[in-house]
């Protein structure tokens, strides 16, 4: 049997770690709490930047006027909720990935640490560059197709209506939740090669085996390119070309990996000439 004294002693590491991590748990939540209140102060401005690529869709179709409207009683509440929910995450994402590198770099070796803190760097920045995108080439062209359907009114010569206008008249929560499909969507199609790296990274995947499925890639990325834009042939298109392109660059990360670690392996003296790539 066990000696009491010996489970004793392997279940206080595992105490300590929990407790750090309810630490770090904590510190994240506060951050976060914290950015939330300061995004819902300003909320506004935040909305009208959202806006911008509707004002602009919007004047193109003739049509200064940019207003919203109010569907529900509580609409707007809840609509400076959400505006607060994703800007105090995206700002205080800094502090949360801080305090997850503080809780997982102690268990980890000098090389390793290298190899995680550029994935931990390049996961927001990618993530970033994926929702500008969506925000600066994305949102316009989409609103200016959905906005393509408008029709004016017209008149018969007795002033009767001929035929009815469809004028857009957007709901404020509908067009919010659009727009942050949108950039989240492109945000976390944007971490296709830091996600596949770090797989390579780690064994997981090859540069082989990714281009041996890259068929079944584009069979994916069609996929996902008409679930996650309107029903736009240019910007399905548009999303297509970029993930694809993020693929292949994947591909060439990956392929890069695998020489880094086969070059340090034979310095080493630890490379097996047999050794076959992971699929």
């Amino acid at each position: 049997m066990s000696d009491p004294d010996e489970l004793a002693d392997s279940s206080a590491p595992l105490i300590e770690h929990l407790a750090e991590l309810r630490t770090r748990l904590i510190r994240a939540a506060i951050a976060f709490v914290i950015a939330m209140v300061i995004c819902f102060m300003v909320w506004n401005p935040i909305f009208n930047f959202l806006t911008r690529p509707l004002c602009t869709a919007l004047a193109n179709h003739g049509q200064p006027d940019c207003g919203l409207v109010l569907i529900k009683l509580q609409e707007g509440f809840f609509v400076a909720i959400s505006i607060s929910l994703l800007g105090g995450l995206a700002l205080s994402f800094p502090v949360i990935s801080y305090q997850m590198w503080r809780f997982v770099a102690p268990g980890l070796y000098r090389s390793e640490k290298g190899a995680f803190l550029p994935f931990l760097i390049a996961s927001p920045f990618m993530f970033f560059l994926g929702a500008a995108f969506a925000y600066f080439v994305i949102t316009p062209m989409a609103f200016d197709f959905f906005l393509g359907f408008q029709q004016p009114g017209t008149l018969t010569g007795d002033g009767k209506a001929e035929t009815s206008a469809i004028m857009f008249m957007g709901s404020v929560q509908e067009y919010l939740g659009l727009t942050i499909k949108f950039i989240v969507a492109f945000g976390l199609c944007f971490q296709l090669p830091v996600l596949l790296t770090l797989l390579g990274k780690a064994g997981l995947v090859s540069a082989k085996g990714l281009g041996a499925v890259r068929k079944y890639a584009v069979v994916g990325i069609l996929i996902l390119a008409a679930i996650a834009t309107p029903p736009d042939v240019v910007s399905q298109v548009i999303l297509f070309v970029v993930v694809y392109g993020l693929y292949e660059v994947s591909i060439l990360l990956v392929a890069r990996v695998e020489k880094q670690r086969e070059a340090r392996l034979r310095a080493e003296g630890l490379w097996d000439e047999d050794e076959e790539d992971p699929a």
